[in-house]
């Protein structure tokens, strides 16, 4: 049957607040390299959450792609 919206999210955030989550990758990890099924060449890193330790690259400014809004036509005064 499953469980309520609610129970699901308080769910959630308790295992979040118990470090389930972490937990579970390390044993996810250690199960699939004990059976040689884990291959680090395949790996890879978001690199929007490794920090750049000598300040990285800094992309090019490119202007917006966005129209500009409009001026307003109702009266400020």
């Amino acid at each position: 049957m499953g469980c309520s919206g609610v129970t699901a999210w308080r769910r959630l955030r308790d295992w979040t607040e118990a470090g389930v989550w972490p937990r579970l990758h390390e044993a996810l990890l250690t199960e699939l390299r004990a059976a040689g099924l884990l291959d680090m060449d395949d790996a890879a890193i978001d690199a929007s959450h490794v920090r750049a330790l000598k300040g990285g690259f800094t992309p090019d400014l490119r202007q917006s792609t966005v129209p500009a809004r409009a001026a307003s036509t109702t009266s400020s005064s």
